[in-house]
């Protein structure tokens, strides 16, 4: 055994969901060999997890990393004025480093709240496959795809999308390509369905914004004659490898087209509140059988990459929404953060729950806490009561990333200089300098 992980409360997040007290877990080669009450031989290291849950690491399916870099720049706005003047002119500004440094932190800040596996969409994607390789996480990537209606740049902004795809998608890697147009509103008619041809031909998923707001919606009935999953649906674009984050202001039809087709949606309550789109219909979603992940966004709109203030957040604006306090319980929203969110990026039969045979991405959560005491029902204690700095280990791809909340891959002091480095950079190019402290 490479690691044995002994005594601990194993939550599986298997089919049964089943919590099991007192049981070890065997990594060999980076899978899960064997989970027992115990498990005899020899291991290189050996992790006491007495008084620690252990559960599959959590997957954060929308992401655009390198924004860590804008945190609190621009805040309290509604989405097209925050793009339009304060996100996308600094974005115009954008280097390789600063993509790197803001990467680099994003990946700090989930490995120490227990993220190890994401889907990132941005610029510079190279950068962001490096911050994946150094940090030792599990990342999928797509370059964000924007022709705004100009059909005669589709090819080469295609073209540009597609590199990725070719350079890392290799058998064993922890780095997958993938498609990302924007949005609808941002990616031609041409763009659209030359991007769905293509994920067809590589057989890999596409990753957009869809119904993020009202306005959103609105503008597309004005100019398409139809909402936007409808316009979507009627181009040909919806298919079983469709990746909707957001997804907010959907009709009842729209969610019938949506099981349909088996699109997957990226629900990202925080980042929706914060910027005032409303609220999605996880609901009806889950009534529905539409298959609900759940993402933090970036960190200019959240401000946070932390999955467990992303589960509490979630449970409780749906009940409060409904005036329910059974909808979207606890299971469910744990279900989101893990094996639903493997499902939604293609990799369930690799990650998302701890399992013999699956790749050992887990997480130890200390138990040793006054907000984890006394330990009464563990799975609604993640959602409701945890804390990202509660996380004491992270395993990925079988190697300890973290251990005591010390990052082993990348050097913590290092990484937040060279991020506030690369932000005065970027601000002094935008005229924000006044922005920092």
């Amino acid at each position: 055994m490479d690691i044995l992980i002994k005594n601990g409360i194993v939550i599986t997040m298997d089919k049964e969901r089943r919590i099991l007290k007192d049981f070890s877990i065997s990594i060999t080669d980076g899978i899960i060999e064997e989970i027992k009450p115990e498990i005899k031989g020899e291991a290189d290291f050996v992790i006491d997890a007495s008084r620690k849950i252990v559960m599959p690491g959590f997957v954060n399916t929308h992401t655009h990393l390198a924004m860590s870099l804008f945190r609190g720049v621009a805040d309290d706005l509604p989405l097209m004025r925050w793009l339009q003047e304060e996100i996308w002119p600094m974005e115009k500004k954008l280097e390789a480093n600063h993509v790197y440094a803001g990467a680099l932190l994003g990946c700090l800040e989930m490995i120490k709240t227990g993220t190890t596996c994401f889907n990132d969409m941005y610029f510079y994607m190279d950068e962001v496959a490096r911050s994946i390789e150094e940090s030792g996480m599990r990342g999928v990537i797509s370059y964000a795809m924007f022709d705004f209606g100009d059909e005669s740049k589709a090819d080469d902004i295609l073209k540009e999308g597609g590199k990725s795809i070719k350079k890392y998608n290799v058998a064993g890697s922890r780095i997958k390509a993938v498609l990302g147009p924007h949005a609808p509103y941002t990616c031609s008619e041409k763009l659209l369905v030359k991007t769905a041809e293509m994920a067809k031909k590589h057989n890999t998923l596409i990753h957009i914004h869809v119904a993020e707001t009202k306005e959103e919606v609105e503008t597309s009935k004005k100019e398409k004659g139809k909402t936007p999953f409808e316009y979507l649906d009627n181009i040909g674009f919806l298919r079983d490898n469709v990746l909707a984050s957001h997804s907010t202001w959907v009709t009842e039809k729209e969610i019938k087209i949506l099981k349909k087709r088996n699109v997957k949606v990226a629900h990202n309550p925080t980042s929706n509140m914060k910027i005032g789109c409303g609220v999605a219909p996880i609901p009806e979603y889950i009534e529905n059988g539409v298959l609900v992940s759940l993402g933090t966004d970036g960190a200019a709109s959240n401000n946070s990459l932390d999955m467990f203030q992303e589960m509490k957040i979630c449970a409780l604006l749906h009940k409060i929404n409904k005036r329910d306090a059974s909808v979207v319980p606890a299971e469910k929203v744990l279900e989101f953060a893990t094996i639903n969110g493997a499902r939604a990026l293609g990799l369930d039969n690799e990650i998302g729950s701890v399992e013999v045979g699956k790749k050992a991405d887990v997480i130890l959560v200390d138990l040793d806490r006054p907000n984890l005491t006394p330990l009464t029902n563990p799975v609604s204690h993640l959602v409701y009561s945890a804390r990202g700095c509660d996380v004491d280990t992270v395993i990925i791809d079988g190697k300890i990333v973290m251990e005591d909340r010390r990052v082993r891959t990348i050097d913590q002091p290092q990484v937040l200089n060279f991020a506030m480095e690369q932000a005065r950079d970027l601000y002094q190019k935008t005229a924000k300098e006044d922005k920092l402290f």
